[in-house]
């Protein structure tokens, strides 16, 4: 796996999570271990929980294994990061993306041949 990342791992999650195409998701765990950091997936969802500070970060694209929306108390409202979802095209329903494993998107094999800034 690329490690070419610089900067703290609050950085480095931030510019993965950056690299989300609109309309797919990932998971904290797929990040962590795209950073070479298994098993640090609450640590990925620490880091974007501050990315409120962050310009640029789409948070709302990352969910937990399930696919739900275990992150949504941090945004705004209630409903905010559903509807930032949803203006992607991606359906929630019962705070769950629904074709979940057809959005997944897995940097560890997305982004094994591009260079990370």
């Amino acid at each position: 796996m690329p490690k070419n990342l610089s900067g703290s791992f609050f950085e480095e999650v931030y510019e993965v999570a950056k690299l989300i195409p609109r309309g797919r998701v990932t998971t904290y765990g797929a990040i962590a271990h795209y950073l070479g950091s298994r098993g640090s997936a609450r640590l990925v969802g620490w880091a974007l929980n501050k990315a409120v500070y962050q310009v640029g970060v789409p948070a709302h694209r990352v969910v937990n294994r399930q696919g739900l929306l275990t992150g949504k108390r941090h945004f705004l409202g209630k409903y905010s990061m559903q509807q930032l979802l949803a203006s992607e095209g991606v359906t929630v329903r019962g705070d769950q993306v629904q074709g979940f494993a057809k959005l997944f998107w897995d940097p560890s094999a997305e982004l094994t041949r591009l260079p990370l800034l």
